[in-house]
């Protein structure tokens, strides 16, 4: 049996992944294939289980043009968050903390797969959608048909590059 990164095959359970569609600065996508960043990290998200986030690149580059799978988000407060992103990147605990220290719980989504594809511009998507505004937060996927269609038409085609990223046990 194929393994499924989250164990779950070794357990022969099916993965239930939510599909999100989330917008991510251009800068920061480059920091995951420079494997300088390998968590996500969120004022709000979902907890107890893996996801699919469908990657909305914003200006300059104004596209959707990854998918990245990410593991159960790790749920504690701002400062335990701070400190997973400075152990994952020195210098990077701080800014963290200061995105979240206003809150009572944080998220890190620990990254575990990234394909990239051609992709779509946010031209493309509109004459796709109808309207297409980057989220401010995430959207679930399958609450949208037209949304699905989208999804589904990035992934038929040939990956352009792809990263798998290993994280210690002890912050995955």
């Amino acid at each position: 049996m194929q393994d499924d990164l989250f164990g779950a095959a070794d357990l022969d359970l099916p993965v239930e992944r939510e599909r999100v569609l989330m917008s991510l600065n251009p800068e920061y996508y480059e920091l995951i294939w420079q494997r300088l960043k390998r968590h996500e990290f969120r004022r709000r998200y979902l907890a107890d289980r893996p996801t699919t986030w469908f990657v909305y690149l914003t200006a300059p580059v104004s596209k959707l043009a990854a998918v990245i799978d990410l593991a159960p988000a790790v749920v504690d407060t701002p400062r335990r968050i701070a400190d997973i992103a400075e152990q994952a990147h020195v210098g990077n605990g701080k800014s963290v903390y200061e995105y979240l220290k206003d809150l009572e719980r944080g998220f890190a989504i620990p990254i575990r797969q990234v394909r990239e594809y051609p992709g779509f511009t946010a031209e493309e998507l509109t004459g796709i959608l109808g309207s297409f505004h980057p989220p401010q937060g995430y959207t679930l996927v399958d609450r949208n048909p037209a949304l699905v269609g989208v999804c589904t038409k990035l992934t038929s085609v040939d990956v352009v590059r792809e990263l798998i990223i290993q994280h210690p046990a002890s912050v995955a």
